[in-house]
């Protein structure tokens, strides 16, 4: 059920989708104790006001002022203010429950509640007055706190607390009341809007009834008959059919106390169930020998696993292990990461390739002449300092070769010296 949504037609109470197979009988069911119809042969003893007093002491006590019931009568609950508090007996015809009085006393001050009960129609309100009591003209004043009216009252004055209530609930209501309450059901069928629903019936608390349509001449339809006497207002649909179906609602009006209630009902129709007729079987006969728990067989038990869901703390618990571990491996590929690039530097630092060699020497022929002097230095090449990039085996080829030219040299100087001591040669 929806409560609490109104459409204009009255508050939505609530709300049902029903559904029936075609040719049954379907109940819609619609009760209200409000609507229970009962003739308010006690009036004076529905309508009732009373003003209560919450002091502001330490106490904080409430107390009963008085009260009145709609055929006059007060009540006074303390001596003291016997003569000098009192309400208009007309209260319940004009709606005023203003509460008077007569010189005011700093003990009547604090906060009064003016409460309205009407047990007819079960409603209750209540206003609330705050009176403040002063021995200075100049303090006396009338203001709003924002929750409620605050009376600043000179000791010795009078003063009225006002309550006014002029709603027909509250004084005296129409006469007829059998004309006051009425409930009326209407259809909508799909596709129809809620403004052109069809009216079925309209039932008033005196019994009077009026049928729109040949549905309940033929009671296809039907209403109870003290329907207003138990507030049972159910519409009974027999010989449901597809045509039935629809949108139902139930509309509650008592204009007396004010009541303006719906409530409604999507009927569904669905087909029919087949009936399957059952064949009689005989039961089976047993020889006078033969006990048919013979031959039974002893099942065992079965076992049902039940798998309980782990806690939500232990859920976490899990989950912490498995980010610690990841962590953990995080740390260990850092860990090689860095000191792979730091091998990586040493070897680049140490490189053999950049080692210096010392700067080769070189070696000069001297002969006893100039000529052979000059030959051999331009047959010897210049041996230059070997570069940084060199290595050691270059080294030791460039000696070799070194060694061969100056043997060769040699040789040479010694082949010209023996020429020139020849006789010829002079």
């Amino acid at each position: 059920p929806v409560q609490g949504q109104s459409d204009g037609s009255g508050v939505v109470v609530a709300m049902y989708n029903i559904s029936a197979s075609q040719g049954s009988q379907a109940v819609l069911q619609c009760h209200s104790q409000r609507m229970v119809w009962t003739q308010d042969r006690l009036k004076d003893r529905q309508r009732v006001v009373h003003w209560d007093l919450l002091r502001s002491g330490p106490d904080h006590a409430m107390e009963r002022v008085i009260d009145m019931f709609s055929a006059g009568d007060q009540r006074i609950y303390n001596g003291y203010n016997q003569g000098r508090i009192n309400m208009p007996k007309t209260a319940f015809k004009d709606g005023n429950f203003s509460l008077v009085i007569k010189d005011v006393a700093m003990s009547d001050k604090g906060i009064y509640s003016c409460n309205l009960h009407h047990h007819y129609c079960h409603l209750y309100e209540s206003i609330k007055v705050q009176l403040n009591v002063t021995k200075s003209a100049r303090k006396e004043r009338r203001f709003w706190d924002g929750q409620k009216a605050v009376f600043v009252v000179l000791v010795g004055s009078a003063v009225v607390l006002p309550c006014v209530n002029r709603r027909p609930i509250w004084t005296e209501g129409n006469s007829q009341e059998d004309q006051q309450q009425v409930v009326h059901w209407d259809h909508q069928p799909p596709g129809v809007r809620h403004d052109r629903a069809d009216r079925l019936i309209d039932l008033y608390a005196s019994g009077e009834r009026r049928h729109y349509g040949p549905l309940f001449v033929q009671q296809k339809m039907n209403i109870s008959a003290t329907a207003f006497s138990q507030g049972d207002f159910s519409l009974i649909i027999s010989d449901i059919q597809p045509l039935d179906q629809g949108l139902y609602s139930c509309h509650l009006h008592h204009h007396y106390c004010g009541l303006h209630e719906r409530r409604i009902f999507q009927l569904t129709v669905t087909p029919p169930v087949p009936q399957i007729p059952q064949e009689p079987t005989d039961e089976p006969q047993y020889l006078p020998n033969e006990d048919p728990n013979t031959n039974m067989v002893e099942v065992p038990p079965h076992v049902i696993n039940v798998i309980l869901p782990e806690q939500r703390s232990h859920f976490l618990q899990q989950l912490g292990y498995i980010l610690a571990t990841l962590l953990l491996l995080a740390l260990i590929v850092l860990a090689v990461v860095l000191l792979t690039r730091h091998r990586k530097r040493q070897g680049q630092d140490f490189d053999p390739r950049k080692v210096e060699s010392p700067p080769l020497p070189t070696v000069t022929y001297v002969g006893h002449t100039s000529c052979v002097k000059k030959e051999c230095e331009r047959s010897i090449p210049e041996v230059k300092s070997s570069n940084q990039e060199e290595t050691k085996l270059d080294y030791k080829n460039n000696l070799l070769k070194e060694a061969e030219m100056s043997k060769l040299c040699s040789q040479k100087a010694i082949d010209l010296d023996r020429e020139m001591e020849k006789p010829s040669w002079k």
